[in-house]
């Protein structure tokens, strides 16, 4: 028998078209002689049924959210020029990496070629992944500002917390399988091969 993995209004990845849907029926397929439906399909609003197995529920990571702490931009030694070469480089001889990590490693570098291409914009780049999660903190504080008092807020503090809170989304949500599907994936894993004689 099957069960409804999601439920009318809910938000899923539609994994074969790419693209975010909101569940607009649920649709059990009944057959004869059974109390329960055999199968269920979703009416997402693309033109066709889908099942269960192809849609995936949003996730909070919850690992990343507080993993930010302190991201800061070293510079390291560009071992390729020498800064006679690339004197036109904002640091001739060294170039921006964004550790995130206490230990002063792991995080985000770039290929010495393309820092050579545009040290500009490397350098810029570098500057705003550090500053991300100042910058996620402030979309944070928006949103706690404006559901404090929703009714009392400017329209345009409303919208800018929108927009923070859609792109907040895009940050924390992680595509997951639903539960029932999970379980059955892990099942299968599990479950000896059978191979033929």
């Amino acid at each position: 028998m099957a069960r409804a993995q999601f439920q009318k209004g809910q938000k899923v990845w539609v994994e074969s078209v790419g693209v975010w849907a909101q569940i607009e029926q649920v649709n059990p397929v009944w057959a004869k002689g059974f109390d329960e439906p055999v199968r269920i399909t979703y009416d997402v609003g693309l033109g066709r049924e889908f099942a269960g197995a192809e849609l995936q529920l949003p996730a909070e990571d919850h690992a990343a959210a507080g993993a930010l702490g302190d991201w800061r931009i070293l510079r390291a030694r560009n071992k390729w020029q020498d800064a006679a070469d690339c004197a036109h480089h904002p640091f001739p001889g060294s170039y921006p990496v964004v550790v995130t990590d206490k230990a002063d490693w792991g995080g985000w570098r770039v290929p010495g070629a393309e820092y050579d291409r545009d040290p500009q914009r490397i350098e810029f780049q570098s500057r705003l992944i550090a500053a991300a999660p100042e910058l996620m903190d402030l979309a944070r504080e928006l949103l706690a500002s404006v559901a404090e008092a929703p009714d009392d807020a400017p329209p345009e503090t409303v919208r800018l917390a929108r927009r923070a809170q859609t792109m907040l989304r895009r940050i924390t949500d992680v595509l997951a399988p639903p539960p029932e599907v999970a379980r059955q994936g892990s099942a299968d894993a599990s479950a000896p091969m059978e191979t033929e004689a």
